[in-house]
């Protein structure tokens, strides 16, 4: 157990601070957004997983498994005393490594109830403020001269614009903002983000939660440019794109620490902007592909988010002593 709980440690120390930084450095993840995104989200379960199961495994070492352990201390709770193997360490062990994973756990679920709450609300909203575009039902439009389009998600999905924004876009570049927002929706970006928004809420002085949640909205930010070049080209989105700015994308980034000014967000979206830009110029076609991105170099980044998960959940299954 003992071994399981320093592998697990050293795992867990690996991704809360050298593997994401280098990965939020690294060039490559513009040209595969797909599967960088699969990583961060691999780093994020991994990382989670091994802290707390480091702190399962050295607790429950006395005992030879975590059900041992449980076993043995349940009945310490009721009429004492604690049994003698566990020490004072093993006790705190087992007591942060609940109480780190019912912090994450209701963060998580207190998020999701909000933005729940914050869909329906929009929901309502754009129905009563908006009417729809003109044989395309599922986008409404709102009478504003404010550059701004959006997408709501949840069971009745919908896109939103406003008459400023196509007053000043063509059809293509139209089409093509109204591509980017439904890709978010397709490819359910909004929960991928909720998860990261809400492992930030729950650890805001954490620098790495911060830098992950950036690159994760950076990432579904490049899926959905990709979406609407398959759909009607590189020049419209490139076209709508410098027209439009970053309209409408700067509530999605967090601020730099918290309680920082909303000039922070909009910085950090105007910044994106710019890499996504950048990024059209520099890629070929209308698929996103580019001509340097290492061959070979997908498949050995999926199958490293596999076997990071992999060897957390192989921790977990040695902790409940379904392994030896």
């Amino acid at each position: 157990m003992f071994l399981v709980a320093g592998v697990l440690g050293a795992l867990a120390l690996a991704l809360a601070w050298p593997v994401p930084v280098l990965l939020s450095r690294a060039a490559w993840p513009s040209r595969a957004p797909a599967v960088a995104l699969a990583l961060w989200q691999a780093i994020a379960l991994a990382g989670g997983l091994s802290m707390i199961g480091c702190l399962l495994a050295f607790g429950s070492a006395a005992a030879g498994s975590f059900p041992a352990a449980v076993a043995q201390l349940a009945p310490a709770l009721l009429d004492g005393p604690v049994p003698s193997a566990f020490g004072a360490l093993e006790i705190a062990a087992l007591a942060l490594a609940g109480a780190v994973a019912l912090l994450l756990i209701l963060n998580l679920a207190f998020t999701a109830v909000r933005a729940e709450r914050e869909r329906r609300k929009q929901h309502q909203l754009v129905d009563v403020l908006s009417h729809p575009l003109p044989d395309d039902p599922r986008t409404r439009v709102l009478a504003h001269p404010a550059l701004l389009a959006y997408c709501v998600p949840g069971i009745r999905t919908t896109t939103v614009l406003t008459d400023g924004l196509i007053e000043v876009l063509d059809r293509d570049e139209l089409a093509a903002v109204i591509a980017h927002e439904r890709t978010h929706l397709g490819q359910l970006h909004h929960l991928v983000r909720l998860a990261f928004r809400a492992w930030h809420s729950a650890i805001p002085w954490f620098p790495i939660a911060n830098r992950a949640e950036r690159s994760v909205v950076t990432l579904t930010e490049m899926l959905a440019d990709d979406g609407a070049r398959r759909l009607v080209g590189t020049d419209a989105l490139r076209g709508a794109l410098e027209r439009v700015g970053n309209a409408g994308e700067s509530g999605s980034f967090p601020d730099a620490t918290p309680g920082a000014s909303p000039d922070a967000a909009m910085l950090a979206a105007r910044l994106v902007r710019l890499e996504r830009l950048d990024r059209l110029d520099a890629s070929t076609g209308d698929r996103g592909a580019a001509q340097d991105l290492p061959r070979g170099l997908p498949g050995l980044v999926l199958a490293t988010s596999v076997g990071l998960v992999a060897i957390s959940l192989t921790g977990y299954a040695a902790i409940l002593g379904i392994v030896p």
